[in-house]
């Protein structure tokens, strides 16, 4: 009989070890491998076009002019630019290769971009102050350029809604440019006066501009609509190097007839866009390949 005994405790004092010990074993079983389904969807691949609109800026370096005063400051011949006023415009192709909330991005790009500047002259008898002329010159250029850029960006969020940043560098080669001068001028020596205007001179000038580089950062938004993504983002273009031609600077008879000579400069944008992309890698014909 005790022996019997002896043995029913002995049981259940090892069934009741095993127990913990299996239980124990359950809590630290490994986690599940991700399943192929979640393997596909860290990367893909997007393809899509985007359009919008930019705002310049020419920043001067150096600034150059054909006449030069002997009886009053040079530096009231300056020119003055305006910053962010004309709209211009641009299309781009975008090739993304997104990877666990990381995008590596080329979007070649056609952009026309605008900007101003105006400068004005005074002519007057030393021997009779009343008799001044003043003019002012406006001018416009419009710069057609394809540029090359490449963005890094960031997910922020990796749902339905995606807000982003990205950084980047790019190329731009000139394609053409055009530039466009009007002529205001008052007369105070003919006995009142009289003011007037000149018709519009329009100059082609792709031999006053040169490629360029720049740096740029922006930030946007994805939105996930079944299987097309639709993007809105806005980004700052740094131009990095100068525009101008040097060796051209003086070669444009015209302009140089009527008292121009291109600054040294850089060219700063303001860029907005939405488009549309749309994913290359598929699971299945009916499998969507947005994160669920």
């Amino acid at each position: 009989m005790k022996v019997i005994l002896s043995l029913t405790l002995t049981f259940l004092i090892c069934s009741s070890g095993y127990g913990q010990f299996k239980r124990k074993s359950n809590n630290s079983l490994p986690k599940p491998r991700p399943t192929q389904q979640t393997k596909f969807l860290e990367k893909q691949w997007w393809l899509g076009f985007k359009a919008g609109t930019n705002l310049a800026q020419a920043k001067p370096i150096q600034s150059y002019t054909v006449m030069v005063p002997t009886n009053y400051a040079g530096e009231l011949n300056l020119k003055s630019y305006d910053s962010f006023l004309k709209t211009g415009s641009q299309a781009a192709l975008e090739a993304t290769f997104y990877y666990k909330g990381l995008s590596f991005s080329v979007q070649p790009t056609y952009r026309h971009t605008r900007f101003t500047y105006f400068n004005q002259f005074r002519w007057y008898n030393a021997e009779n102050s009343a008799e001044t002329l003043e003019l002012r010159y406006d001018q416009e250029q419009k710069l057609d350029y394809a540029d090359f850029p490449f963005f890094i960006k960031y997910d922020i969020l990796r749902d339905k809604l995606r807000p982003y940043v990205q950084v980047g560098i790019s190329y731009s080669l000139l394609i053409n440019a055009n530039k466009a001068v009007s002529i205001k001028g008052t007369d105070y020596a003919s006995g009142g006066t009289n003011q007037f205007s000149n018709e519009t001179l329009i100059v082609g000038a792709k031999d006053l501009f040169e490629n360029y580089w720049g740096l740029a950062a922006g930030v946007g938004l994805d939105y996930n609509l079944g299987n097309v993504r639709i993007v809105l983002e806005g980004s700052y273009w740094k131009g990095m190097s100068n525009i101008t031609n040097t060796k051209n600077r003086f070669g444009n008879d015209r302009l140089a007839g009527i008292g121009d000579a291109q600054d040294d400069m850089k060219l700063n944008n303001i860029v907005i866009s939405a488009g549309v992309l749309f994913p290359m890698r598929f699971l299945s014909s009916n499998f969507k390949t947005l994160d669920r």
